[in-house]
């Protein structure tokens, strides 16, 4: 098998090795500020000339390496919620001209066939992967920065340039053995750019303010990097990346997966923080299989096996949730309302929200605010089947995702007029927020949802009602079922 040389924008290891029977692999996470590129910091790159130093090391490393293709993925290249997007055409250009040093220019070519390969590959898969989407000729500067580098050293090698998705960590990781079989199938030498800034918010001073979750992001995501503990990328919570403002993580689980199933060597080269952004650097080289890091693997295993547990422990409201979702995506059936349920089940009628949730992430959310059904067990049962097959933010769940799909059900009080936020409490009353026939609804106790005010902001906006429109406010209370 031929592995893959991965540069990923954010951390990387300096020790080249070869074999005879494989093509020398190495991976760099690398950040993206253009502040480092000197005609664009005009000075203010000497603030992070450790992290300069790191990167000439890299280019050094890929000059030496000499790959016939530098795989960069970026979060700055066309992103879809639900797709990895792949840039098309025969290659690109692109210059520094919007950070006003336009004479720092870029043309480069695609590796049309490598990219040909990971299209074929994730067909095959029905992966939510390829070339279908915004045609974009502007090279972005996660991809130049990086590049920057790399040409000042190395002349050499086409580019396949990736954007990265909305969609679970899991599918990213996904997405990098993916690439590796294309490598491998290819038979290329291939770098690997994973290019991401850490955190942006790490010092009050620093253009994004501060939030205590940065400094606890980057010390994390240098720990783990330095270590290759690639397992734990699974374990930050979308939240908490949130508030850390990070932008590389996912570019750092596309590298892992790339790595899959080998062992790793990683060294930390540098990491600063003096801008009020996290710009890390390290260093990865493979070295030998090793079948235990089947992160994906082992995550899924778990993960199937907590869903399963907490199954098991559920009350008749999810369990028939459960049994609704399971035979709609399997045999395409409503099921009758079984026999045995509580008696409020069948006496009382209420709207109920189905939620389903896959791997820590949000994958189905349809609800009723007030009753369309004759109980509230066949209100379950058709929210469960819109949750699970007609919420427009998502694709249908497939048969595969069943065992990892973690269900909760809400069923909601009566709505009451409120006269002011203040009547309001983001942890005990959900929110209805009207305007002209216009409603957004949002559920209380959601995660990232802390204060009130955001709660009527992402009700509003759901609603489509703008903030300068007069909207009246309705609470109601929820039974949460898990």
């Amino acid at each position: 098998m031929r592995y893959p040389i991965i540069l990923s924008s954010g951390c990387g290891d300096n020790r080249m090795k070869t074999n005879e029977n494989k093509t020398t692999a190495a991976g760099f996470m690398v950040p993206h500020p253009p502040l480092i590129v000197p005609a664009v910091g005009r000075g203010g790159e000497k603030q992070i000339k450790e992290t300069a130093y790191a990167y000439e090391r890299v280019a050094d490393e890929i000059a030496a390496l000499k790959p016939d293709t530098i795989i960069i993925t970026s979060p700055h290249s066309v992103m879809y919620a639900d797709y990895f997007h792949i840039s098309p055409g025969k290659g690109a250009s692109g210059s520094f001209a919007g950070f006003r040093a336009p004479e720092i220019k870029f043309s480069e070519e695609y590796d049309t066939e490598l990219v040909k390969r990971i299209c074929g590959l994730a067909d095959q898969q029905d992966f939510p992967a390829g070339i279908l989407g915004k045609k974009d000729a502007e090279l972005d500067h996660g991809t130049m920065v990086p590049l920057w580098f790399i040409r000042n050293k190395y002349k050499g090698g086409r580019i396949v340039r990736i954007g990265l998705s909305g969609l679970p960590l899991t599918d990213h990781y996904r997405f990098g053995q993916i690439i590796a079989r294309a490598v491998s199938d290819t038979g290329k030498r291939v770098v690997f750019v994973a290019s991401g800034d850490l955190s942006h918010k790490l010092r009050k001073y620093g253009p994004y303010g501060f939030a205590p979750e940065g400094p606890e992001y980057d010390k994390r995501i240098m720990d783990v990097c330095g270590r290759a503990a690639f397992d734990e990328l699974f374990d930050f919570d979308e939240d908490f990346c949130d508030k850390a403002a990070e932008c590389g993580h996912r570019s750092f689980v596309i590298m892992a997966g790339v790595f899959d199933g080998l062992k790793v060597k990683a060294e930390v080269l540098s990491h600063q923080d003096v801008t009020g952004v996290g710009y890390g650097i390290c260093t990865f080289y493979p070295d030998g299989e090793d079948e235990s890091r089947r992160f994906l693997e082992k995550y899924i295993e778990k993960a199937e096996k907590e869903c399963s547990e907490k199954a098991e422990k559920s009350d008749d409201y999810v369990k028939l949730a459960r049994a609704s979702v399971e035979s709609w995506v399997k045999y395409r059936k409503r099921i009758s309302v079984p026999e045995g349920l509580p008696d409020e089940m069948l006496a009382r009628r209420a709207g109920t929200f189905v939620s389903l949730h896959k791997n820590g992430q949000l994958r189905g959310c349809i609800g009723t605010i007030a009753a369309c059904s004759g109980n509230i067990a066949e209100e379950i049962i058709s929210n469960a089947i819109s949750a699970c097959s007609r919420d427009p933010r998502f694709s249908p769940v497939r048969a595969d995702e069943l065992n990892s799909l973690e269900i909760n059900v809400d069923v909601l009080g009566e709505l009451e007029p409120v006269d002011s936020p203040d009547e309001l409490d983001v942890k005990w009353y959900g929110v209805v927020v009207s305007c002209k026939g216009r409603r957004g609804l949002l559920l209380p106790d959601l995660d990232g949802v802390d204060t009130v005010e955001e709660q009527i902001n992402i009700a509003r906006q759901k609603g489509g009602i703008s903030a300068s429109e007069p909207y009246r406010l309705e609470r109601f209370e929820v039974v949460r079922h898990y």
